[in-house]
């Protein structure tokens, strides 16, 4: 296996030679697929099937080779993203049998927030330093197909420079259909629109066997590839994403990865691939038994896992490996630094989907402590943009504070949250005959 470090171990070994030293004490199958990861080649789902069901010194092998292929790719930079999430309703025509989010029209808890509102919460997250909005939501019924387009012309007259990461394939796919338009051609409308970005959620695992028990009715790979690709040839990039730890296998896990990595050959419009644990907790299809069989989530050695091989599976292609901290926590997400993670996304400052969920973690990240995160582990933070651009790299000695690391306890009150909007009388979600399509009404 090739060095390109000089770097001295405590043994006297480089690093690479410790390598060498682990995997001839690891099981032949194992040893192989960790040898042509570290000569620089792509492995297959096959391969990576074999690193799925590794144990003891083959797993401490599988994390070191994730490790050194990180360190070889992006370094020691770890990189956040200040941003806010605006999850705009939660009222969604859809039933995922994942999700604790949405909300049927007729319930209570339905909301929808009006573009002054949605404008109002990306303003306030600029005046606290984000350089990005996120904004995805449900699918509410009878949406007007423009809706997208208007919120993107809305948040970017009042806040040109703010990036816009927005719309799952999902989302995507609905607006050209309420749109009677295609995908194509919805998708240079929101780009002339101000989108910059989308996320390239809605994805869960690309296998549509698996797809039609879990969420029958949600977007087809087919369709998501489409909008995906697409997306890229517009010169909108993407982030990736898989969902794991309820239903699937290892072999789909690996042709979801070599999916993701096939798109990124052909294209090369992926940012970053970003594995998510399932979150059972609220789940219909684990709670009202909707699914035989479906896991409580991940264990904690699962999640190294994934992350681990997603960095040797996709460290050719798409250099950024992310830990979502809201699904992981913050100390699952440090420990992930040492599995090939180079990347913890974003300080979100609302979070509604993972929480609705049941997830524990919440819902801001100051930057002061992405970069405590960082430091402990040995590494080096920077602040990014929504595509990876450096911002800033701050050094051990820096300890200034942004205007988010000032808010405080009293996050609720400043921000809101979502378990206090989804109460909230003044966005209460109305029956669609009842909404007037007049330029002051509600979206």
């Amino acid at each position: 296996m090739p060095s390109n470090s000089e770097e001295q171990r405590p043994s006297g070994l480089t690093r690479v030679e410790d390598l060498n030293s682990m995997i001839t004490t690891v099981t032949p199958a194992t040893a192989a697929v960790l040898d042509r990861a570290l000569s620089g080649e792509d492995i297959t789902p096959d391969e990576a099937v074999i690193l799925f069901e590794v144990r003891g010194q083959d797993y401490n092998a599988l994390v070191m080779a994730a490790d050194e292929l990180r360190r070889r790719t992006v370094g020691d930079v770890v990189t956040y993203v200040v941003n806010r999430n605006i999850n705009f309703t939660n009222v969604c025509i859809k039933g995922c049998g994942f999700c604790a989010f949405s909300r049927d029209f007729r319930e209570e808890e339905g909301y929808l927030l009006p573009p002054e509102e949605i404008v109002r919460r990306a303003k306030e997250a600029w005046d606290y330093g984000a350089t990005e909005v996120c904004v995805q939501a449900g699918l509410p019924p009878k949406m007007e197909g423009d809706l997208y387009i208007r919120l993107c012309e809305t948040i970017k007259k009042e806040l040109p420079d703010m990036h816009i990461h927005g719309f799952s394939p999902e989302e995507v796919l609905y607006g050209s259909i309420r749109s009677e338009t295609t995908i194509k051609s919805y998708l240079s409308e929101l780009k002339a629109a101000g989108v910059g970005s989308l996320p390239g959620t809605s994805a869960e695992v690309l296998d549509q066997d698996l797809r039609n028990k879990i969420s029958p009715g949600r977007i087809t790979v087919e369709k998501w590839k489409e909008v995906i690709t697409t997306a890229h040839e517009l010169g909108i990039p993407t982030t990736s994403t898989v969902m794991f730890g309820y239903l699937e296998t290892p072999i789909q896990l690996a042709n979801h990865m070599d999916l993701i990595r096939g798109i990124q050959q052909q294209t090369g419009g992926i940012t970053e691939f970003v594995p998510l644990s399932f979150v059972h907790t609220e789940a219909p299809m684990f709670m009202k038994n909707l699914v035989d069989d479906v896991r409580p989530g991940p264990t904690g050695i699962d999640v190294i896992k994934m992350h681990a091989i997603a960095r040797i599976m996709l460290n050719n292609w798409i250099p950024n490996i992310q830990a979502s901290w809201v699904k992981e926590g913050p100390r699952m997400s440090q420990l992930l630094l040492t599995s090939g993670v180079n990347d913890l996304g974003g300080t979100l400052i609302n979070e509604s989907i993972s929480t609705a969920a049941g997830a524990q973690h919440g819902q801001l990240m100051r930057p002061s402590e992405f970069r405590q995160m960082i430091r402990d582990a040995g590494r080096i933070p920077a602040e990014r943009y929504t595509t990876y651009k450096t911002r800033r790299v701050f050094s051990d000695s820096d300890q200034e504070l942004d205007p988010l690391d000032l808010v405080g306890d009293n996050v609720e009150e400043i921000f809101g949250s979502y378990n206090r909007l989804v109460k909230l009388e003044d966005y209460r979600f109305e029956h669609p005959n009842q909404i007037s399509t007049s330029p002051n009404s509600k979206v």
